[in-house]
């Protein structure tokens, strides 16, 4: 088709309308690793959806601050800290009180909780255009493990 279309060939003229558009490729979004600095100068509730402290998630979702903080030390939650010293946790990830199943998974091959979080709530062209922890609340486990792994 390319020599055709070189040639110009005149009897060729009537099927260069069906030839397919050449489109230029579109970038490729940065790697996760350049988004760090840019989600560490945005506020949480900015690119992290809803968030909670301890308190809330005791109070409402009834998990104890123990078991939040012993999730939090084996890397079985998303935890992103707010302030000095205070973590919030998004509350997408909980699923009937516990953390969707494949959380530390993702966690430990993406170790930056920011970065884990912000490529668990976006559309993913590697799973199909389906954002991982919607995934993973539906039980979806290897693939998005697959592919976090993959960006790691």
């Amino acid at each position: 088709m390319a020599e055709r279309i070189a040639r110009a060939d005149p009897a060729d003229a009537d099927t260069m309308d069906e030839c397919p558009t050449i489109r230029p490729a579109r970038p490729a979004s940065p790697p996760l690793a350049e988004r760090a600095s840019d989600l560490q100068s945005m506020l949480i509730e900015d690119w992290a959806g809803e968030v909670a402290g301890s308190t809330y998630l005791e109070e409402r979702f009834h998990i104890p601050r123990s078991t939040l903080h012993r999730w939090q030390r084996r890397g079985e939650v998303v935890a992103l800290r707010k302030g000095g010293r205070k973590h919030v946790f998004p509350l997408a990830q909980f699923v009937d009180g516990r953390p969707a199943p494949g959380i530390g998974e993702v966690l430990a091959a993406i170790t930056n909780p920011r970065l884990a979080w912000f490529w668990l709530t976006r559309p993913s062209p590697e799973l199909d255009g389906r954002t991982p922890i919607e995934m993973l609340r539906e039980d979806m486990i290897e693939d998005v493990v697959r592919v976090a792994r993959n960006l790691s």
